[in-house]
C-alpha cells in the first residue's frame, strides 16, 4: 500500500512541478514589446516576430503562449468541404481533430502546409524556407520525455508488458521525432495532388516501432536502450475525381485503425494501453482509401505483412536443425513476409459526433512470423458534446503454426526455427504455451477491448479515464498466458499548442499468473500479478 500512495504522490508532485514550471515561464511576455497582437491582427505577425531566424523561433513559442491554438490567418482557404460532417474535437486539448483512422491522410478535411510549427514560422523569410512554403512542403516535429515510479522493480524490464515506461522507476528519453512532408489537398476537387511523409524517431520508444529488416538489428541483436527507426517513409497521390475522392498511398505507414499510435502526440496518455502495445503497428505496401460519400469511406490495401518488409519476402536462411515443422535445410527468414489484405469501411454521422471503422488487417495465411498478426476488429467514437466523448476499440487476433513452448520435439532448443538465438538474441517473438503439451504447434489468439472517456474541461485540458481487458489466450503476446484489465486516469495540460503535459496513474492486474516484475531477455521470471505505474511525460513541438 505504501507503494501505490507512493505511486500516486509522485505522479502527482511530477504535475505539480510542470505546473510551477509553467507558471514561471508564463511571466514571459505574450508580445514582443512595439509590437501589435498578431492573434488580433494578423498581418503583424512579422512585425511581432522579427527578421532573425533564433529570435523568430522562440517569439513564436511566446506567440502562442496560454492560447489553444494559431493565430489565424483570415485570408487562408477553408480547411474543410462545406458538406462534410463537423469537426469533432479541437487540438488542444485532444490528440487529433478528425477521428483517427489511419492508412491515409484526411479526406476533405487537409490543406498543403498546414502544421503549426515554429521551424517553419522562423525560417519563413530564408531561401530554403521560402522555396519549401513555395512547394508545400514543411519539416517540423518534437521531442518527447518522461518518467515513471513503479511498484516493479526489475531493471530494465520490470514493467512488462506495460509498455512505453518499459523499465521501472527511471527518466527516459522517449522519442525525439522530425517530419519531412508534404500534405496532398484533400478539400478541392479540381485537380490531382500529391504527397509524401519522412519520418525519423530516436528514444526509446524504437522498440515499439521496429519492423524487422529494417535497422532491426539494434532490437533484435543489440537490445539497446535507445534506438533509431523510421516508422513512416511514403509518398501518395490524391485523386479527387474518383466519387468524393481517392488516395493511394505507397510506402511504410501506419497500421488502421487504432486509437492510439506511436507517436507520442497522437495518443491520450503518456503511457499506452497492452490492446495498443501488442497488435499490428506498421504495414509496407500499398493503401487505397475512397471517399464514397461525405459519411462513407472505403479501404483496400495489399501489404507485406506486418511489421515485414519487402525484401524477407521469400528470403530463407540455414536451418541449423530440420524437424517436422520446418523439416528442409532452409527456411524462411520471417514467414509473416507474405502478400497480405488490409481491407475496412468508415462511417461516420452527419453531426460528426459518431465514426465506426469496421478493418480487417494484415491478413494472410496467418503463419507464425515476426508479428504477423490476423487483425479483425472496430473502433468507435462518439461525442455526447462539447466536453464529453468514448473512444471504444475491440478486436481479436491470431497466428497459426506458432511452436509450442513444451517444446516436446526439442525444436526450439535446437534454434530449428526463423527466430532462434542465431537470429534473434533479444526481443524474440515469444512462443505459444498450447493447452497440449504434446502438441509441436497451435494456434494462438487474444481477445482484447478498450474505451477511453474523455473530459475537456478547459480548452487546454483534458482528463481521460482508460480501461481496457487483454486476454492472451496463449501467452504469445505477452509471454505470460493469462487475462489482463487496467485502469488508468491521466491529464493532459497544454500550456500552448506546441508544449504538452501529460502525468497519470494505472493500475494493472493479471487474473491468471505472475507477470509484471520480469525480464524474459535476462531469463528472470515476473514475480508480481499486479503493477502500480506513476508516470508523467511533456512533448514540446518545434
Amino acid at each position: 500500500m505504501k507503494k501505490i500512495l507512493l505511486v500516486g504522490a509522485s505522479a502527482a508532485a511530477l504535475a505539480v512541478s510542470a505546473s510551477a514550471q509553467a507558471a514561471d515561464l508564463g511571466t514571459m511576455p505574450v508580445k514582443a514589446p512595439g509590437y501589435c497582437d498578431p492573434y488580433k491582427n494578423y498581418s503583424c505577425l512579422d512585425a511581432y516576430l522579427g527578421d532573425d531566424v533564433l529570435g523568430r523561433f522562440f517569439r513564436y513559442y511566446q506567440l502562442e503562449w496560454g492560447h489553444d491554438a494559431a493565430p489565424s490567418d483570415p485570408k487562408a482557404p477553408a480547411g474543410r468541404r462545406a458538406e462534410w460532417p463537423p469537426t469533432p474535437q479541437t487540438t488542444p486539448p485532444m490528440p487529433f481533430t478528425e477521428w483517427p483512422y489511419g492508412g491515409t491522410t484526411n479526406l476533405g478535411v487537409t490543406r498543403p502546409g498546414s502544421a503549426d510549427s515554429p521551424l517553419m514560422n522562423a525560417i519563413a523569410h530564408t531561401g530554403v524556407g521560402e522555396a519549401m512554403a513555395d512547394s508545400h512542403i514543411q519539416v517540423y516535429g518534437w521531442i518527447n520525455a518522461g518518467g515513471n515510479l513503479s511498484t516493479n522493480s526489475v531493471r530494465p524490464g520490470g514493467n512488462a508488458p506495460a509498455a512505453y515506461s518499459y523499465t521501472p522507476n527511471t527518466v527516459q528519453l522517449d522519442q525525439a521525432v522530425i517530419y519531412l512532408e508534404r500534405l496532398p489537398d484533400t478539400v478541392q476537387r479540381d485537380h490531382i495532388d500529391w504527397g509524401f511523409r519522412v519520418s525519423a524517431i530516436y528514444g526509446e520508444n524504437y522498440r515499439y516501432t521496429t519492423a524487422y529488416g529494417l535497422f532491426s538489428n539494434q532490437l533484435l541483436k543489440n537490445n539497446s536502450v535507445n534506438g533509431f527507426d523510421m516508422p513512416m517513409v511514403y509518398g501518395e497521390v490524391f485523386i479527387p475525381q474518383v466519387l468524393e475522392g481517392l488516395n493511394i498511398r505507397v510506402g511504410r505507414f501506419i497500421s488502421v485503425p487504432d486509437i492510439e499510435a506511436q507517436l507520442a502526440p497522437n495518443n491520450y496518455m503518456y503511457s499506452h494501453s497492452m490492446t495498443y502495445t501488442f497488435d499490428n503497428y506498421t504495414n509496407t505496401g500499398i493503401q487505397a482509401t475512397l471517399a464514397a460519400t461525405k459519411n462513407v469511406i472505403f479501404q483496400f490495401g495489399v501489404v507485406t505483412g506486418t511489421e515485414a518488409m519487402p525484401w524477407h519476402v521469400g528470403a530463407r536462411i540455414a536451418n541449423p536443425f530440420p524437424n517436422p515443422v520446418f523439416p528442409d535445410s532452409t527456411m524462411l527468414k520471417d514467414p509473416g513476409a507474405q502478400p497480405s489484405i488490409t481491407a475496412g469501411i468508415r462511417l461516420t454521422s452527419d453531426s460528426g459526433n459518431d465514426s465506426l471503422n469496421i478493418v480487417a488487417d494484415g491478413i494472410n495465411n496467418g503463419s507464425w512470423g515476426y508479428n504477423n498478426l490476423q487483425w479483425y476488429g472496430a473502433t468507435y467514437y462518439h461525442k455526447f458534446n462539447d466536453q464529453w466523448h468514448l473512444s471504444v476499440e475491440a478486436y481479436t487476433l491470431s497466428q497459426r503454426k506458432v511452436l509450442n513452448a513444451a517444446d516436446p520435439a526439442g525444436i526450439v532448443a535446437n534454434s530449428g526455427y526463423p527466430f532462434g538465438v542465431q537470429q534473434m538474441p533479444f526481443n524474440s517473438p515469444f512462443l505459444a504455451q498450447c493447452s497440449n503439451p504434446n502438441e509441436l504447434t497451435c494456434t494462438a489468439r487474444v481477445f482484447a477491448a478498450l474505451a477511453y472517456l474523455n473530459y475537456k474541461f478547459t480548452p487546454l485540458d483534458n482528463l481521460s479515464f482508460r480501461g481496457e481487458y487483454f486476454d492472451d489466450q496463449q501467452g504469445q503476446r505477452t509471454g505470460v498466458k493469462t487475462r489482463y484489465v487496467e485502469a488508468g486516469i491521466g491529464w493532459q495540460h497544454w500550456w500552448s499548442p506546441q508544449i504538452e503535459v501529460r502525468p497519470e496513474v494505472s493500475y494493472y492486474k493479471a487474473l491468471d499468473a505472475l507477470a509484471f516484475n520480469g525480464n524474459s531477455n535476462a531469463g528472470i521470471l515476473p514475480t508480481k500479478s499486479y503493477a502500480v505505474i506513476g508516470s508523467a511525460d511533456i512533448i514540446v513541438h518545434f
